[in-house]
């Protein structure tokens, strides 16, 4: 049996913002999401996240997880400290407990997997997740023997020259046996400089204690500013890209381009430079996506391109080809072999299968059949200053340039509608449409300016 413990009580000075710490962004999930999501390949039958600043803003936001389990840490007195508050709800808890940072966000689950293997198959009172960083420089160092069972951990600042040599520093993630963690935590004593109690002297009254390093330091990266979190940002992009190279995904320029971790792509995807793919997006086989195009929670269907377009929230069919310089929000469901092209924008619209809005075209709140072919300037007048209104176009019909439909309106199958007219009433199927002014022409017309400069 495992539970989970998540510090996140910190405000994180350095990050110089009102938001706590834990709650920032890393590649579309927040830190302390990040650092959940890594444990869920253990299953564990309780997860306790221990909070301290703006603790209702995190609980807030965390909501969307079930089962999750808040401990509030008062005054942040260090991670000894933090994890004592979790004394009295696991009382009775007979596994193991895993303690992990909400501020680490970069472990892979199986490092985790393997430490707790670690930690069960030797039957430790405690492991600790270790990294040998290339410059260790600042941080404490661990010692242990040929077996990987600790000997100390020694400050930097009180590491001997040859001390320093030895690159392998604590990472900050712990395994304890619950039974034997929870009755040294209250002896724990806060003789130290900084007035705070330690989690790693509790490892003092552990035995047997063992070691783990983990296989890539950069896993075990804390974030404590701006820069740290970019840095993250950079570091989590390159796996997910790697991942999707050896996945049959061509990434044409890697360096130009992101990738959420909840993307999810098919073999053959074409990913041009400049293009930015977020949140919940399905992109199927064969699709090519960019240059310069940001999709973001849209399912895009297979042999499709995207060229220099935005589409958030929408659907687009197979076979269809959207943009340059298209813009699809708010649930559009485009059909397949459809084209929408330059300077289109849809809102909440369905266009059937093989549709056209080849250019500069305003459509919302629209359903357009199939075959339907859109006039370059042609709009939906929508919105009255009050509501939005209901636009609807069967198949094979056909607007021509600059035509205006006044929402709410229905035009039936087999209409064209003719240039410049604007459509205030329903038109029925197999019909010509025309509603613009008559032309006039006046002969010898000239403005009363001109006659007088003639004088």
């Amino acid at each position: 049996m495992i539970a989970v413990a998540i510090l996140a009580a910190g405000k994180g000075t350095r990050m110089r913002s009102n938001l706590p710490k834990v709650l920032h962004q890393l590649g579309g999930k927040s830190l302390v999401e990040r650092v959940l999501s890594s444990t869920q390949n253990l299953s564990p039958s309780r997860q306790i996240v221990i909070v301290g600043y703006s603790a209702d803003q995190v609980r807030t936001e965390m909501q969307g997880w079930p089962h999750l389990e808040f401990v509030e840490q008062a005054e942040q007195l260090g991670t000894g400290h933090a994890v004592q508050q979790v004394l009295p709800v696991m009382e009775g808890f007979t596994g193991d407990l895993l303690v992990l940072n909400g501020d680490v966000p970069l472990l892979r689950p199986g490092t985790l997997q393997k430490m707790l293997a670690t930690h069960q198959e030797h039957q430790n009172a405690a492991t600790i997740l270790t990294a040998q960083l290339p410059n260790p420089k600042g941080y404490g160092r661990v010692f242990c023997d040929a077996q990987m069972h600790l000997q100390e951990i020694i400050e930097d600042r009180d590491c001997t020259p040859a001390q320093r040599q030895n690159q392998r520093i604590n990472a900050g993630v712990y395994c304890f046996r619950w039974s034997a963690l929870a009755e040294v935590l209250p002896n724990l004593k806060a003789e130290n400089d900084q007035k705070e109690y330690y989690l790693t002297d509790a490892v003092n009254y552990l035995d047997p204690v063992m070691v783990l390093d983990v296989d890539d330091y950069q896993e075990i990266l804390g974030i404590n500013d701006r820069k740290q979190l970019a840095t993250a940002y950079t570091i989590l992009q390159d796996r997910i890209k790697d991942d999707w190279l050896a996945a049959g995904v061509t990434i044409v320029d890697p360096d130009s381009i992101t990738i959420d971790e909840t993307v999810k792509l098919a073999t053959d995807v074409i990913i041009e430079p400049q293009t930015h793919l977020r949140g919940d997006t399905k992109i199927d086989t064969g699709s090519r996506i960019g240059p310069g195009s940001l999709i973001e929670n849209s399912h895009i269907g297979a042999n499709v391109q995207v060229l220099y377009s935005v589409i958030s929230d929408s659907r687009v069919g197979d076979n269809s080809r959207i943009g340059p310089y298209t813009h699809l929000r708010g649930n559009v469901q485009i059909g397949e072999k459809c084209r929408v092209g330059n300077f289109v924008e849809m809102k909440k619209t369905t266009i059937g299968d093989r549709t056209n809005v080849a250019h500069l075209s305003y459509l919302g709140d629209a359903t357009l059949g199939t075959q339907v072919n859109i006039g370059a300037g042609t709009i939906t007048a929508n919105y009255d200053g009050v509501n939005k209104h209901p636009t609807l176009i069967g198949d094979r019909t056909k607007t021509g340039a600059n035509s205006v439909l006044v929402a709410p309106i229905t035009l039936g199958a087999n209409v064209t509608v003719a240039a410049g007219s604007t459509i205030t009433k329903n038109v029925g199927d197999d019909a010509l449409v025309v509603a613009r002014q008559r032309q006039s022409v006046l002969p010898g017309w000239r403005p009363i300016s001109s006659k007088q400069t003639e004088k």
